[in-house]
């Protein structure tokens, strides 16, 4: 019986189950998305949006839209494996690509489900307890903020804007950077921080440096789709605009910031799109908006169960070797 049991093979970890959320709150964010997109198509004109979309040139389109993925894939598993090795796991680019990859398929739904769906995985293939990875998430996050807020001070100073909003936001960065120094104690003896103060003020520069490309590979994936609709946004006015949409849609409001998306780009972008009339040219936007929609996340969608077929069983065999 003894012997039985030594050549039993280890179990990973059980996969903690949480209890299910009510339904109204799973169905909130399609509601609204639903809602924001009805409210979307009603102020254009249906026949202008129609003739955008069948003008389109869809294999450039579809093809800009793969190399896109492929691009923010590996610029952001550069990004992030490297903020992981030197703070919680000994992760490596190669199976960090896969597991990104396969977490695009939870993404979906939102960009935060990718992210807890990553952050888990990774805590239990390596044998991380969970606060402490989720300590490096929080690096991540601070680092790709970082990305957004200089990005945004420089564009609001060059776009002549009042000097007073950039100078607070950088102040906030100073004062964040000021408390990762002096490392208070209280703050620092808890694990969801732990890694923030950890890596220090050289730690949180390496981040910073080493998300630059991924910012940029997104920044000019969401830029540069208007312009196969004809919607030419210029260099200035998409450093200061660009930035927005880039945080409005991955807030957890709608699944893919469907209906947020549109409602940003008809507040900033109406005055670089084709058309003669307010409904026309928010018809050229509704058509970039969606047609970019549809083709990341089937992109988005295709790559993310293919890896997410060759992630899984890797790191359940890892995890098991982790309990071993």
């Amino acid at each position: 019986m003894s012997e039985t049991l030594d050549r039993a093979e280890p179990q990973a970890p059980p996969v903690p189950t949480a209890a299910p959320s009510p339904w109204w709150r799973r169905a909130l964010p399609f509601t609204i998305a639903f809602a924001l997109i009805g409210a979307t198509l009603y102020r254009i004109d249906m026949h202008a949006f129609l003739r955008h979309v069948a003008a389109v040139n869809a294999p450039a389109f579809f093809l800009f839209a793969a190399l896109f993925v492929v691009a923010l894939l590996t610029a952001d598993a550069f990004a992030t494996a490297i903020v992981y090795r030197r703070t919680v796991a000994p992760v490596s680019f190669r199976e960090f690509w896969i597991l990104r990859g396969a977490s695009y398929l939870p993404s979906i739904l939102n960009h935060h489900v990718g992210q807890a769906f990553l952050t888990f995985y990774v805590a239990r293939a390596h044998g991380v307890p969970l606060q402490r990875m989720a300590g490096g998430t929080l690096l991540v996050y601070v680092s790709w903020m970082g990305c957004l807020l200089g990005a945004g001070c420089i564009a609001m100073v060059g776009a002549g804007m009042p000097l007073l909003t950039p100078a607070l936001a950088f102040l906030a960065g100073l004062l964040y950077l000021a408390v990762i120094a002096l490392r208070p104690a209280r703050l620092a003896r808890i694990k969801l921080l732990a890694p923030l103060f950890e890596a220090g003020l050289v730690g949180h520069l390496i981040a910073l440096g080493v998300r630059i490309p991924h910012f940029l590979v997104l920044f000019l994936g969401t830029w540069l789709p208007f312009s196969f609709f004809g919607i030419n946004i210029p260099p200035r006015e998409a450093l200061v605009y660009v930035p927005i949409l880039m945080v409005a849609v991955t807030l957890p409001i709608t699944p893919q910031g469907m209906g947020t998306r549109d409602l940003i780009a008809a507040t900033y972008f109406e005055a670089f799109a084709p058309g003669g009339t307010h409904q026309e040219r928010l018809a050229a936007l509704a058509a970039a908006t969606t047609s970019w929609l549809v083709a990341f996340t089937l992109v988005e969608a295709a790559l993310g169960l293919f890896l997410l077929r060759r992630a899984l069983p890797t790191l359940e065999a890892r995890a098991r070797t982790q309990v071993a």
